[in-house]
């Protein structure tokens, strides 16, 4: 937001150089496929030359390629945003340079790293020389405060997507179920827990930065905030409750979001949490310990699967989709691959008979 309150409008080179068909690219992925700013060059020595569709394609994006930021000036980008989310959020060392002399020339740095641009004493040096901003998105508000239970009067039905490990496309499922509901008489509002989400949306706090205590406190404000003409409000999920460095977020989430309703992600070329020697349990069961673990606290039932088959072939995926749909008894898709329409229907579905609507209905809640 800029000082008016009105959503900055954004021209990005995205850097992902040496890293763009690697699992680190995941924020540039994220903002090529559903960002609502223009991507005008991706910076990636490795190929120059040719356009993201050719690299690509399932991005939908044809934006140039270049091999160094010089190259990206000739499109008239505003920002240089840092596009991978690297183990642990560091800076690529190798990307300093072109940091740098963006910097130099006025660009505004764009970053979800843990490693802040801001506490890095040369980065700031050249910024107050040049004026150019630094933007670190993963920095949360400082007024958070614990969980107060107000998530839990918000008139919107609360979706989150939980998940079986990190990376397996909680916040693409969101997003793809948002198309589709704003597609429809519904209105649906995806919420932003993480730095890739709040790149999209243009708000949001990466809950991975906060202090533990205010984890759920974090989410409830998000909760609270969306206003009330939204019907669905479609929180991103983040981590796995048995990731063993992260399950802390997750839990924090699962709270904090106060949920109607459970939407579950799962990869099928995933056996094990990803760095961890962690057996996925059958979806089955881990469906229903998600299930049991919110029951004492404000039930949510899980109303579909989300599948991400982009280890199969179509007619790979296609048998997963219906294995797992025949496993759980749930409606069963790969959003990207064939459309989010079947989670969306599940969740409208769901609406009528959660707890919240028979409160509404009976007067109790307005």
């Amino acid at each position: 937001m800029n000082e008016t309150g009105q959503r900055q409008h954004r021209r990005y080179a995205i850097i992902v150089d040496g890293m763009l068909t690697q699992r680190d690219a995941k924020t540039a992925y994220g903002v090529l496929r559903y960002g609502r700013d223009d991507v005008v060059a991706v910076i990636d020595r490795a190929h120059a030359g040719r356009t993201m569709f050719d690299v690509v394609p399932a991005l939908g994006s044809h934006a140039p390629i270049v091999a160094t930021l010089e190259d990206a000036l000739a499109f008239g980008p505003t920002s240089l945003l840092i596009g991978v989310a690297t183990s642990g959020g560091y800076i690529p060392p190798t990307f300093r340079p072109t940091l740098l002399r963006a910097i130099d020339v006025g660009l505004e740095i764009v970053s979800g790293l843990h490693d802040l641009l801001t506490d890095d004493a040369e980065l700031v040096q050249h910024a107050d020389f040049s004026g150019s901003r630094l933007w670190d998105v993963r920095v949360p508000p400082a007024d958070l405060s614990v969980f107060t239970g107000a998530a839990y009067a918000v008139p919107q039905t609360v979706v989150l997507a939980v998940g079986s490990d990190c990376a397996v496309g909680k916040m693409s499922v969101m997003l793809e179920v948002e198309r589709v509901a704003n597609r429809s008489s519904r209105t649906a509002e995806f919420v932003a827990t993480g730095q890739t989400g709040i790149l999209i949306a243009g708000s949001g706090i990466a809950v991975d930065r906060v202090i533990s205590d205010f984890v759920a406190g974090a989410t409830e404000r998000l909760v609270t905030g969306v206003s009330p003409d939204v019907a669905v409000t479609l929180v991103e999920g983040q981590g796995s409750i048995y990731h063993p460095a992260y399950a802390a977020v997750t839990f924090g989430l699962l709270l904090g979001a106060a949920p109607d309703v459970l939407v579950f992600v799962h990869d099928v070329g995933r056996t094990h949490i990803r760095g961890f020697d962690v057996a996925i349990a059958p979806l089955t069961e881990l469906i229903a310990e998600h299930e049991r673990y919110l029951a004492r606290v404000k039930p949510a039932s899980c109303v579909a699967v989300a599948l991400n088959t982009s280890s199969c072939d179509d007619d790979a995926a296609k048998v997963a989709i219906e294995t797992v749909a025949s496993e759980t008894g749930l409606p069963t898709t790969d959003p990207i691959r064939y459309g989010a329409e079947p989670i969306w229907q599940a969740i409208v579905d769901a609406v009528a008979t959660t707890p919240k609507a028979a409160a509404r209905t009976s007067g109790v809640v307005r």
